[in-house]
C-alpha cells in the first residue's frame, strides 16, 4: 500500500516536469522553423541575385560578340579601302614624280639665266657708273688757270662754291683723300660763311679719322665744334672725336665727349652709338694734353 502510494507521488511530481519539457521543446521547434524560414529566405534571394549576375555577364558576352564583329568589320572595309586608296595613287605619285624632275630641270635652267642677268646687269651698272662719273666731270667746272690768284672778293676766277663742293666730294667719294682736303679747305678758306661750311669741316676731320691720323682729326672736329656749334653734323662730330681720343689712348676724354653728345642729343641714333662706347670704355686712361 505504501508502495502504490510511493508511485502515485512520484506521478504527481513528474507531470509539471513532462509538461515543462514539452513546453521546451514546441519553443524548440518553432525556432527551428523560423531559421529554416529564413535560410529559405536568404537562398530565394541569393538564386535571384544568381540569376541577375547571369543575366548582366550574358548581356556583357552579347556586346563583347556584337563589338568583335563591328570591329572586324570595320577592319575589313579599312583594309578595302586602303586598297583601293593605293590603286588610286600610284599612278598620280608616278606622275608628280616625273613633274618634280621636270619642275627641278627647268628650275636649273631658270637659275643659269638668273645667272646670266646677273652678270648683265653687273656690267650694266659698271656702264653707268662710268657714265655719270663721265657727267659729272663734264659739269665740274674747269680748274683755274695755273698761276691765277685768288680776287678781291675771294675765289679764283671761275670757282663757285657749287662747283668746289661737288669736286671735293667726288675727290672723297673715289678715295682721293689729299685732293679732298685740299679742296675743302679751298672751299672753307672762300666760302667759310656758307650753310655748306660745317659738312665741310667734318668731311676734313672724317678723312683723317679713317686714315688713322688722330691728332689731325681731332684738330678738324675741335674747329668744327668752336667755329660751328650747332648744326647737322655736331652730333655726328661729337661721335667720331670722342672715338679719335679712343684711339690715341686717352679715354677719360673721350668719356666726356660721348657724355656731352647724350646730353645734347639723347634721342639720337649717335647718342645709342655713344652709349655703346661707355659700356666699351673699362679703363680711365691720362687726360690729354691741350694743344
Amino acid at each position: 500500500m505504501k508502495l502504490i502510494s510511493r508511485f502515485a507521488l512520484l506521478g504527481l511530481l513528474a507531470v509539471p516536469m513532462i509538461f515543462g519539457q514539452k513546453k521546451e521543446i514546441l519553443e524548440m521547434q518553432r525556432d527551428i522553423l523560423q531559421m529554416q524560414d529564413q535560410v529559405r529566405s536568404l537562398q530565394r534571394s541569393q538564386d535571384e541575385k544568381m540569376a541577375a549576375i547571369q543575366v548582366l555577364l550574358q548581356q556583357t558576352l552579347d556586346a563583347a560578340n556584337k563589338a568583335n564583329t563591328a570591329t572586324a568589320v570595320l577592319e575589313a572595309s579599312l583594309r578595302d579601302k586602303l586598297k583601293d586608296q593605293e590603286k588610286n595613287l600610284v599612278v598620280p605619285v608616278a606622275g608628280l614624280g616625273s613633274k618634280v624632275d621636270q619642275l627641278s630641270s627647268d628650275f636649273s635652267g631658270v637659275r643659269e639665266s638668273v645667272a646670266d642677268l646677273t652678270s648683265r646687269l653687273g656690267k650694266l651698272q659698271n656702264q653707268v657708273s662710268d657714265l655719270s662719273q663721265a657727267i659729272r666731270t663734264l659739269s665740274a667746272p674747269p680748274p683755274p688757270p695755273p698761276g691765277a690768284a685768288p680776287t678781291a672778293s675771294g675765289p679764283p676766277a671761275g670757282v663757285t662754291s657749287e662747283g668746289l663742293y661737288n669736286a671735293a666730294m667726288r675727290d672723297r667719294t673715289s678715295g682721293n683723300a689729299d685732293l679732298a682736303i685740299a679742296q675743302f679747305k679751298d672751299y672753307l678758306q672762300y666760302f667759310g660763311n656758307s650753310d655748306l661750311a660745317p659738312n665741310v669741316q667734318y668731311y676734313i676731320g672724317e678723312i683723317e679719322y679713317l686714315r688713322g691720323d688722330y691728332t689731325a682729326a681731332l684738330a678738324a672736329f675741335d674747329k668744327l665744334l668752336e667755329a660751328y656749334p650747332d648744326n647737322i653734323k655736331t652730333s655726328d662730330a661729337l661721335l667720331l672725336k670722342g672715338r679719335a681720343l679712343v684711339k690715341s689712348g686717352f679715354k677719360a676724354e673721350a668719356r666726356t665727349e660721348f657724355d656731352a653728345l647724350i646730353k645734347k642729343f639723347p634721342s639720337h641714333e649717335n647718342a645709342a652709338k655713344a652709349r655703346m662706347e661707355l659700356r666699351a670704355l673699362t679703363s680711365v686712361a691720362p687726360a690729354r694734353k691741350k694743344r
